[in-house]
């Protein structure tokens, strides 16, 4: 039915007109209620892995360092079986000095090329200069991030970012600074077209800038002495905690 001026209450028209947009987008745009975690936050643990061949033993055989970090729910906790993983992330770990740094491999990927050649100062295999002012002194390393990706029953939860913090932190402790290079090319192996990729490069993006990092020159990085970091995770475990109590 056509909605017909009220010259006595205008006003009326604009609330009528709020309230079947709204009915309108829930109906194209449902909420989207998430059941509660299949399992306990605080029963997830991180467990490290760098493979390496044991006859070559030289430390530049293996620069840049490779770390997989699996995410899984603790094996003494209740879970469904199908939610035991939770999730993958995929860091390298880059020299950053004269001698040895991230641009000597022969190996660099695109993404891990693109951030060499943007933080790195080729003339003293530093950072730049720009950059090295915003970071906390410490040892001439830096984290990269390669890769991150929850399983379907944990996703939504907002884990990934906390997750992310705790493993950078604990591998970041010998360096001064993250990185990592976000864009919809990244996505175009799991995406199913063009605009879906851009959007996951948005919502990658977003999650990285609440955990600290910042974008500088296309690149997005964080000091891996920013408090935002350790905090990653307080919201999700007091969010979690209300929701238990109030069963």
């Amino acid at each position: 039915m056509p909605i017909r001026p009220n010259r006595k209450f205008p006003e009326l028209i604009s609330l009528e007109l709020i309230y079947l947009v709204t009915i309108y987008l829930v109906s194209i745009y449902p909420v989207r209620v998430l059941p509660a975690m299949p399992a306990k936050p605080m029963s997830i643990e991180l467990n490290f892995r760098h493979r390496r061949l044991w006859w070559r033993l030289d430390d530049d055989d293996h620069r840049p360092e490779r770390w997989e970090v699996s995410a899984d729910v603790w094996y003494l906790d209740h879970c469904p079986a199908e939610a035991r993983h939770v999730g993958d992330i995929s860091i390298v770990i880059a020299d950053l000095t004269r001698e040895r740094n991230l641009l000597d491999s022969a190996e660099l990927e695109w993404a891990l090329e693109f951030i060499a050649e943007t933080v790195i100062d080729t003339a003293n295999g530093g950072l730049h200069p720009e950059l090295d002012k915003t970071i906390s002194p410490g040892q001439p390393r830096m984290l990269v991030l390669r890769h991150i990706e929850l399983t379907p029953p944990w996703r939504g939860y907002g884990l990934a970012g906390p997750l992310l913090a705790s493993a950078l932190l604990t591998l970041g402790q010998s360096a001064r600074l993250a990185a990592c290079r976000v864009s919809p090319l990244e996505f175009g192996s799991i995406c199913p077209d063009r605009v879906s990729a851009e959007l996951a490069s948005v919502r990658m993006g977003r999650m990285l800038e609440r955990i600290g990092f910042q974008r500088w020159r296309g690149v997005h990085v964080v000091d891996l002495r920013q408090l935002a970091l350790r905090d990653a995770g307080f919201e999700l475990l007091e969010s979690w905690q209300r929701d238990a109590d109030g069963e």
